[in-house]
């Protein structure tokens, strides 16, 4: 593990301030809460000593950082997994994650994840927190996730992120027919009963998702998602609560449901698809260090197209026989 050391001076301004409020004015690269974390640690000494998050700084006072790199803090190995990378510069990456990658290495998926293939493809993403990954799409769903590259847009990003200035636009198949679009606002917490799922719950966190209808199909609906918040499974919680499950979506409750008199293609395609019909479709941010308002689009993996050419193809072929 190695160490950068960053050094200051109180001035007279921050004097009587906090010593966590202060570092985060004295090394605007790095947020406050990971300064704070490195007080804790005692990886901040203000003159010689290791204050407590709490303690006031005075002026003049001598501030000595300890950065130290988080390349083994996990011991998450790099792997040389290919990356569908849309869009990189000095300070950011856009990945087209997969259908069956996990993005963090967890109980069960130590191995073959995007953190994984992100330390192979950037050894220096060593030193970012969770290699720069700063937001997570479930294994099954694909589509655009941004990575940082540098310790100072993980901050920036992670911040546009909790104000909520980050588009994120989705694409995604449910089931049932629906007359138009809407909004759901219901909060999200862990199920109290089986803790894979994730729950509608009072006591949960604010979680607001908006849908249009792209098109609409005999027993289905083809939608853009746009999302508010950020919560683990939102949108497979918040369509299954006003009763239009995700495609293939078992652990919500989703079944698969075939026109009547539908072609052999279209009852091969949905009983063959065997994950939730979800994909990241574009993401919109602000660049970190340059402040250009960017966007990126990708298209719906082929597995996903299928079904929606299928669904396509029955709705018109009924369509003209009415």
């Amino acid at each position: 593990m190695t160490e950068e050391l960053l050094t200051s001076v109180i001035p007279q301004n921050l004097a009587g301030q906090r010593i966590d409020a202060a570092l985060a004015v004295l090394f605007p690269d790095y947020s406050r809460s990971r300064l704070t974390q490195w007080v804790k640690q005692g990886q901040v000494e203000l003159d010689g000593v290791i204050p407590r998050p709490r303690d006031k700084v005075y002026a003049e006072q001598q501030v000595v950082v300890k950065v130290q790199s988080l390349a083994c803090e996990s011991e998450i190995l790099p792997e040389n997994i290919a990356l569908d990378v849309v869009y990189e510069d000095a300070d950011i990456l856009i990945i087209n994650k997969p259908v069956g990658m996990v993005v963090h290495p967890a109980a069960g998926n130590w191995n073959g994840t995007l953190q994984n293939a992100l330390l192979f493809y950037d050894a220096v993403l060593a030193s970012i927190p969770r290699a720069g990954i700063v937001h997570r799409l479930d294994k099954d769903t694909s589509g655009l996730l941004v990575v940082a590259k540098t310790l100072k847009a993980h901050k920036s990003l992670t911040e546009q992120l909790q104000a909520r200035t980050v588009h994120r636009e989705y694409f995604a198949l449910v089931n049932s027919v629906m007359t138009a679009g809407g909004t759901v606002d219901k909060p999200i917490a862990r199920d109290a009963r089986e803790r894979k799922r994730m729950a509608i719950r009072e006591e949960g966190k604010e979680a607001i998702t908006h849908y249009r209808v792209v098109e609409k199909y005999r027993r289905h609906t083809y939608i853009r998602v746009f999302l508010e918040t950020g919560r683990t499974h939102q949108i497979r919680v918040h369509m299954s609560h006003i009763r239009f499950p995700l495609v293939g979506d078992t652990l919500y409750g989703s079944r698969a449901i075939v026109p009547k008199g539908a072609a052999d293609s279209l009852i091969e395609a949905i009983r063959g698809f065997k994950r939730q019909a979800l994909h990241a479709a574009k993401l919109g941010l602000i660049h970190p260090l340059t402040g250009e308002e960017m966007q990126w689009q990708v298209a719906v993996p082929d597995d996903m197209q299928h079904v929606i050419d299928e669904l396509r193809a029955d709705q018109q072929a009924n369509a003209e026989t009415e």
